[in-house]
């Protein structure tokens, strides 16, 4: 089995829609994709109705947090969609995205670069306004070549000069309130260095003892040396190990399917989960 765990569509920062995603994770190759659109499941319906035969979807969101002035996100998976306080939680980031973005839109144009609030509510559609599609402006202004370029303290990144904040998690909260949806929590690419600061190793050991159930170590952001090392992390603390592409369409060069999970690490999510279940195309496989 082929697994990826970690997507993004329209719904958030990604430029397929949730339909194209899946139609496309089943054209990769992939039998198992998990959606997970920046703090919202909005895209899940459409993904669901379009889901093709032979490929399994794992519904979930990728949850912004911060700790000790920290960003970090939280994956979340196969938790409900309608447990209140969680959903409370979601609505407040979202609701935050906007006022957020039209801050950093400010600070670009005060450091002289020429965008506009319409040009990034194009770029953002439908979806949740956030940093990649103010950075895909930059892109299309000529200020940067790429949209990780933009992800630099120049510009972007935590604690940059157009950075802004908006309402987050604590990532212990976040753990407490998806696990107490059914749901799963695995701490994304989680020595992203080149984002900016990352949580320290003392703090993933905190939260693991929370109840964090795994770190994503095969990621496009994590170099040999890196993943070999939080491999022995995930070993000293007990926690799973995922692969993911975290794949945004073309707004990142990262293919479907170019990080993938283990299937006994798959199977293993699917079984601590208790709030939602895979769900398997026409004739597709069911969850281990």
């Amino acid at each position: 089995m082929r697994i990826d765990l970690h997507t993004h569509s329209t719904a958030s920062d990604g430029t397929d829609t949730p339909a194209e995603l899946v139609r496309n994770a089943a054209a990769a190759g992939l039998d198992v994709v998990a959606l997970t659109d920046h703090d919202t499941v909005r895209g899940h319906a459409a993904a669901k109705a379009a889901l093709p035969e032979g490929l399994t979807l794992v519904t979930g969101a990728e949850l912004s947090c911060r700790l000790d002035g920290v960003g970090l996100h939280m994956l979340a998976y196969l938790f409900d969609p309608d447990e209140p306080e969680l959903a409370r939680e979601r609505e407040l980031v979202r609701d935050d995205r906007v006022p957020r973005a039209r801050t950093m839109v400010r600070k670009l144009r005060e450091l002289g670069v020429p965008v506009e609030w319409e040009q990034v509510a194009r770029i953002a559609g439908d979806g949740s306004v956030g940093r990649p599609h103010i950075a895909t402006a930059l892109v299309e202004l000529g200020v940067v070549e790429t949209v990780s370029d933009a992800f630099t303290p120049e510009w972007l990144a935590d604690g940059g000069r157009a950075y802004a904040e908006k309402h987050e998690l604590d990532p212990f909260d976040a753990i407490r309130l998806v696990k107490a949806a059914g749901g799963v929590t695995v701490f994304a690419h989680p020595a992203a260095v080149k984002r900016g600061d990352v949580v320290p190793e003392s703090s993933m050991a905190k939260l693991a003892a929370a109840g964090l159930d795994g770190i994503e170590v095969d990621h496009m952001d994590h170099d040999e040396p890196t993943r070999a090392r939080l491999r022995g992390l995930a070993r000293d603390l007990g926690l799973l190990t995922t692969g993911s592409s975290d794949y945004h369409g073309s707004r990142k060069t990262v293919a479907l399917g170019e990080y993938t999970t283990d299937p006994e690490i798959y199977g293993e999510i699917t079984r601590r989960a208790t709030g939602a279940f895979p769900v398997p195309g026409a004739g597709g496989p069911a969850a281990p």
